[in-house]
């Protein structure tokens, strides 16, 4: 069903997409072919301005407190700025351009004070606080309650002095997280390393050859570039013979938002530390860490330290070994320098190839994006019944996007998914699962349009893009995510899809990649790019034999990046001018932290952390949804059927299509039986002693 308009947008002008009421397209997609930049402004404006029009009738309404009146109401307001908002920061992380970094910047701090000015109204505070809970189903005592939560952790119970700080660091943080984001994004699109002669492309096989062809192409260029995309960048650290470059390429690499002039984030990155820590004195807190925790499945910065502490000791062991098996290749090559970090990929493949026969490049042949597409959807099939029609003639807002109408057995619509797969200038790093429209049944019933975006390096026109294993994963572990909003079944916006716990929102993704490891899968999907024949039993029997191959070292990156954001929300006291690359260098230090290994995320260039504050004091989740998503995948094998009906259909139940009904220990519970332990995490890693 297309969306509804607040009656605010209709002072837009009439050719303005915002001013209508419903869009006309399919399935209520924005009509991105339509939107200008110089649209956003007037229509945030105009939506803003209906919102907070609503806010103050909610306020003001002389009727006692009820339910309906307060907490609905508050639930059915903003739809305009739902809209607007829902198109315009889609396409900044996935397609942005000069025009929209523009009004992003200026945009962010608007809707931060406006923001403050609701969750800060002591008015509309009282009459929430007023709401009684008895009568109440059990779906509306959950959004009463997470209304009270929003509200107290966004300062309704200061005083005026207290509120008015806190609003000024809420609009500040908007212009810093936007900020380090662009500043980021600036640094990754404009590096590119040349590879001017055959000496240059040493030891890069043809996918990567003609990746790094496609890369110059699209750059305007001639020959061969790297980029600073993962799917570039990393293949390259792999096979390239020439240290040099490799040197080169890494030092880029992981000084990102560290190269001085003004896209360097190290001051802005310190700015945030310093407000967070400052917010969370004012709310009561003794440090933003446990102001992060305190509405989580960990509940305190204690247990999120605990497991990573747990995992930290046998990952970093286990590297060590990995690291003298390295340093042992290097010596019998003749060589006589010490392992560093931009040699450690380059070697574990040649370690890798020695010790299970396999090679990347004939791995990558068996995995055509579009197969690897057709294997996450045959998995959803089986698992839920789902149906996915891919639709032609809609709007998108990229030629490279693709948009699948998802269905359910009987034909009744879920949703739509959009798959945005290719890396480009005008995109972000990294991939993520949002949302231009999210599932409720209040406002509508409205159906989900969800997107998954990647940043896969694109084949040449006419060839096919082949993905390494670890791209074919991404794919599953997004796809999981895209699920977790399509399948939501919930009444309530506030609940809907993956509006969830931090540490609770890994689960239905990391769970998912678990499907793709599975002969079954592989058999059917893992298919030679050229001759469609499948994957041959041998090759599919190494690789599943090299799934812990190296996972010292990933573990090892991934666990630093956690506790370097741990502490750095726990200890630093946030004073100004923190030198925030010497603190995590210290901390680094203290947890002896292995020199031929980097963190995965350095501060500079950490998004996940500082381009926003979803993850802050929060990157610890993944691991504590690995626990959570191992234990899971347990579930379908005890009951002997990785496709076992009766288990899927209470993973449907309490976790994918549950939303934020119940809390996640409940939730999960309710699949499992029981919560889980760490030893099923440490025998998938290959780190169980």
């Amino acid at each position: 069903m297309p969306d509804s308009a607040d009656a605010g947008l209709q002072s837009l002008p009439q050719d303005n997409p915002f001013h209508e009421a419903q869009w006309t397209t399919p399935f209520g997609l924005p009509p991105f072919e339509r939107i200008r930049p110089a649209h956003y402004g007037p229509a945030f404006d105009a939506a803003l301005a209906a919102h907070a029009a609503e806010i103050r009738a909610i306020a003001a309404d002389p009727a006692p407190a009820t339910f309906d009146n307060t907490v609905a109401a508050m639930e059915r307001a903003g739809i305009a700025l739902d809209r607007v908002a829902g198109v315009f920061y889609n396409l900044t992380g996935s397609h942005t351009n000069p025009d929209l970094q523009a009004i992003e910047r200026e945009i962010g701090p608007k809707l931060a004070r406006h923001g403050s000015a609701i969750y800060l109204n002591p008015q509309l505070w009282a009459r929430i606080s007023a709401v009684e809970a008895e009568g109440l189903d059990p779906e509306q005592r959950r959004v009463l309650d997470r209304y009270r939560i929003r509200f107290r952790r966004s300062g309704a119970d200061l005083g005026a002095d207290d509120k008015a700080r806190i609003a000024e660091i809420a609009a500040r943080m908007s212009e810093l997280g936007t900020r380090f984001s662009q500043n980021l994004l600036a640094d990754e699109s404009s590096f590119t390393l040349p590879l001017e002669s055959e000496d240059d492309l040493a030891g890069l096989p043809p996918f990567l050859r003609a990746a790094a062809a496609s890369a110059a192409r699209e750059r305007g260029l001639d020959g061969h570039v790297i980029t600073l995309s993962r799917s570039l960048i990393e293949p390259f650290l792999v096979f390239s013979t020439r240290r040099d470059l490799r040197a080169r390429a890494y030092a880029a690499w992981t000084r990102r938002g560290e190269t001085g002039g003004e896209t360097d984030n190290r001051a802005v990155s310190a700015e945030i530390v310093s407000l967070r820590a400052e917010r969370a004195r004012l709310l009561g807190y003794e440090s933003f860490a446990h102001f992060a925790l305190d509405d989580t499945m960990a509940a305190s910065p204690e247990a999120a330290t605990g497991l990573l502490r747990d995992v930290w000791t046998p990952a970093r062991a286990r590297a060590a070994d990995e690291r003298d098996r390295l340093q042992a290749t290097i010596r019998a090559e003749g060589h006589d320098f010490d392992l560093q970090a931009h040699d450690w990929r380059h070697y574990a493949e040649k370690v890798r190839r020695a010790e299970h026969d396999l090679d990347e490049s004939e791995i990558k042949a068996y995995l055509l994006l579009e197969r690897m597409i057709q294997a996450a959807f045959d998995t959803a099939t089986r698992l839920f019944g789902l149906t996915f029609e891919e639709l032609s003639d809609v709007p998108r807002y990229h030629p490279d996007v693709r948009v699948w109408r998802v269905a359910n057995p009987d034909g009744s619509e879920i949703g739509l998914f959009l798959g945005d797969y290719f890396a480009r200038a005008s995109k972000r790093s990294g991939a993520w699962m949002s949302a231009f429209r999210s599932q409720e049944r209040l406002n509508g019933p409205i159906t989900p349009i969800i997107v998954n975006v990647m940043n896969f390096a694109k084949a040449p026109a006419g060839e096919s893009t082949l993905l390494s294993f670890d791209d074919a994963r991404t794919l599953f572990h997004e796809f999981g995510h895209a699920l977790h909003g399509l399948l939501s079944d919930v009444t309530y916006p506030i609940l809907s899809g993956t509006a969830v716990s931090r540490d609770f929102v890994e689960l239905p993704s990391q769970l998912y990649e678990h499907w793709l490891e599975q002969p079954e899968v592989l058999r059917t999907h893992a298919r030679h790019h050229q001759t469609g024949a499948a994957m041959p039993d041998a090759l599919l029997h190494k690789l599943l034999a090299a799934r812990t191959f190296n996972q010292g070292f990933a573990t090892v990156e991934y666990t630093a990046s956690a506790i370097v954001d741990m502490t750095l929300h726990l200890s630093a006291e946030g004073e100004a001018g923190l030198d925030v690359p010497a603190f995590e260098a210290e901390a680094l230090r203290r947890i002896s932290m292995p020199a031929e290994i980097s963190m995965r995320h350095r501060t500079p260039h950490f998004a996940h952390i500082f381009s926003g504050d979803g993850y802050a004091a929060g990157y610890y989740s993944y691991l504590w949804s690995e626990v959570l998503d191992a234990d899971a995948f347990d579930a379908f094998r005890e009951a002997g059927d990785i496709f076992d009906p009766e288990t899927a259909k209470r993973l449907r139940t309490f976790v994918y299509g549950a939303g934020n009904l119940r809390d996640a220990r409940e939730a999960y519970t309710a699949f499992r039986g029981r919560m889980p332990s760490l030893a099923p995490l440490l025998k998938k890693r290959g780190l169980a002693a």
